[in-house]
C-alpha cells in the first residue's frame, strides 16, 4: 500500500504542468541556465546558440569603447556637466593586458581633474568604462540623479563627476590623492558573463590614498535588472558612504548594513 502511494505521489509530481511550473520558478531565481535539456550528452540546439549569442554579446561589451556623448547622451551628459578623461592606457588592447596603466590617470587628465573639480567634498562619484561600457550605457543614467539627491538630502557636498575612459578600480587610490575626498565611488563596469553583459558594480572607499589595496574598499556588485535594482543600489551606496564617514573608515573593517529586505542579496 505504501509502495502505490509512492508510485502516485511521483507520478503526480511528473505532470507536465506541475514540471513546468516548478522549472518557471527555478529559472526566475536566476539568470543561470538550469535544467535547460539536452540532446544525448549536449546541449540542445536553441541553448547552444544562446550560449554562443551570449559569448558574442560578452566580447563585445570587453571590446566596445565607452564614448561620453554615444553612451550616456548628450543631454544627460550636459545635465551633470560630466566631462571625459582617460587612464595611462593607450588603446583597449594595453588596458587588457596592462591592468597598471588603467590604475592611473594620464597626465592630461590629472590636470584637467585638478583644473576642474573642487576638492575635500563629502562623496566624489566617478564613472569608469572597466570590462563593460554597455552595463555603464544602461545603468549610470538611472543611478546618477538619485545619488546626487540623495546625497544633498543628507546635507552632503558633492564633487563633480567625470568619466574615465580604460578604467580598473585601483584608480580610487588616485582619486583620492588629487581630490581627497571623504568617500570616493567608482561606478564600473563588471567583467561580463554568459548571464548578463549589463551588470555594473560601486566600489567604495573613504579617504582613499595611494597604499591602499582591495581590503580597504567596499563593493556592491551585480547592479542589474535581473541582479541589485536600481533603488536597492542607490540605498545601498548612500548608506554605506554614511557609515564610512561615521567610522573614519572602509573596507574589511567596515560591514555594510543591509536595509531590511535586502537580507536575500548575502
Amino acid at each position: 500500500m505504501a509502495a502505490e502511494q509512492d508510485k502516485l505521489a511521483d507520478d503526480e509530481l511528473a505532470k507536465p504542468s506541475q514540471l513546468s511550473e516548478i522549472l518557471t520558478k527555478v529559472r526566475a531565481r536566476t539568470p543561470a541556465r538550469l535544467l535547460m535539456g539536452r540532446s544525448g550528452a549536449a546541449y540542445r540546439t536553441n541553448t547552444q546558440l544562446e550560449l554562443r549569442e551570449a559569448h558574442a554579446a560578452a566580447r563585445d561589451a570587453v571590446r566596445s569603447e565607452l564614448s561620453l556623448f554615444t553612451n550616456l547622451g548628450d543631454e544627460f551628459s550636459r545635465k551633470w556637466n560630466l566631462f571625459e578623461t582617460c587612464s595611462r592606457a593607450t588603446s583597449k588592447d594595453e588596458y587588457l593586458l596592462r591592468p597598471d596603466l588603467g590604475r592611473q590617470l594620464d597626465e592630461a587628465s590629472r590636470i584637467e581633474v585638478n583644473r576642474r573639480c573642487p576638492k575635500e567634498r563629502d562623496l566624489q562619484i566617478v564613472i569608469g568604462d572597466g570590462l563593460s561600457a554597455t552595463a555603464v550605457a544602461l545603468q549610470v543614467p538611472r543611478l546618477l540623479g538619485p545619488l546626487y539627491e540623495g546625497a544633498a538630502t543628507r546635507g552632503w557636498s558633492i564633487g563633480d563627476t567625470f568619466v574615465i575612459r580604460h578604467c580598473r578600480v585601483g584608480i580610487l587610490n588616485e582619486i583620492g590623492e588629487l581630490l581627497h575626498p571623504k568617500v570616493a565611488a567608482l561606478l564600473i563596469g563588471e567583467r561580463p558573463g554568459l548571464a548578463t553583459t549589463e551588470s555594473l558594480s560601486a566600489y567604495m572607499a573613504y579617504q582613499p590614498k595611494a597604499a591602499d589595496t582591495d581590503a580597504n574598499r567596499n563593493l556592491i556588485s551585480n547592479i542589474h535588472s535581473r541582479g541589485v535594482s536600481t533603488e536597492q543600489a542607490i540605498q545601498r551606496i548612500l548608506n554605506l558612504a554614511a557609515s564610512m564617514m561615521t567610522a573614519h573608515q572602509s573596507g574589511c573593517q567596515l560591514r555594510e548594513e543591509l536595509p531590511q529586505g535586502n537580507i536575500a542579496l548575502l
